[in-house]
């Protein structure tokens, strides 16, 4: 059985400073390729290197909504140019969070404007964050569809099952957390029984958000199996099925990993 971390921060502290020990304790629990996601354009040559020297890691580039106002000159061009990479297989992660409205949201919309734009030209898929913005991400999601050929991922899905449902009507994949393993995430796991088995993901958000039973600790891209075992659970299939389509589904979203 193996599966993918669709979406970890290995430069990220916590886990930078013990980086090998890290995916090598993920690696023995069967995890068999990681996605390190930048989050600010300083740090896209860390992300990058580290998947430059581990064959089993691929890197994004992006902004996160949260650095959208650190930003304001980021357009398409820069995310183009560093997509070009032969180990960076996705835009992001990039969106809109008017939960923490650590940035002006006219800020994050452009923002994730130039992540779209970056998207539709490289074609590769989008690595979505969404928090208390249902309304504004699936208008610019279906509007930029609208327009031509666009795909992703919700990452760490915590919104409404009417929002699943858009972004699957759309195309996107439905990425599950740590999150969906605790007590208090009743909606969440009954919106997870509802993905189609072809547009579903796990991940870690490492190291944030580590699932029952490693809540507490400083999350690792090994507690992916735990998540995947939880998913597994509530959609009353094997994990060794669970596994086997998620990391189909990773390849299959993420085509230039394949390459």
């Amino acid at each position: 059985m193996s599966l993918i971390d669709s979406h970890c921060h290995l430069n990220y502290p916590g886990l930078v400073e013990r980086q090998g020990e890290v995916l090598a304790t993920a690696r023995a629990r069967g995890i068999a390729g990681f996605l390190n996601i930048s989050t600010r354009q300083a740090e896209w040559a860390d992300v990058i290197a580290t998947a430059e020297r581990e064959p089993d890691v691929w890197a994004t580039v992006g902004v996160h909504p949260h650095e959208a106002d650190a930003h304001p000159d980021l357009g398409a061009a820069a995310l183009i140019e560093a997509a070009a990479h032969p180990k960076v297989i996705a835009i992001g992660e990039c969106g809109l969070d008017y939960f923490y409205d650590k940035s002006d949201r006219a800020a994050q919309r452009e923002r994730f404007a130039a992540h779209i734009d970056a998207a539709c030209a490289t074609g590769l898929p989008l690595v979505v964050h969404t928090r208390d913005a249902e309304d504004d991400t699936a208008a610019m999601l279906t509007d930029a569809v609208g327009k031509g050929s666009l795909t992703g991922v919700l990452h760490c899905f915590t919104s409404s099952e009417a929002l699943a449902r858009t972004a699957l009507d759309l195309g996107f994949y439905i990425s599950l957390s740590g999150i969906v393993t605790f007590k208090n995430a009743k909606d969440l796991q009954e919106t997870a029984k509802i993905v189609p088995a072809d547009s579903l993901l796990v991940e870690t958000d490492s190291p944030f958000l580590a699932p029952v039973p490693n809540r507490g600790k400083i999350c690792e891209p090994a507690f992916v199996a735990d998540t995947a075992a939880f998913v597994a659970g509530l959609r009353g299939v094997s994990n060794e099925e669970l596994a086997a389509t998620t990391t189909a589904n990773f390849f299959t979203l993420f085509r230039k990993a394949v390459g």
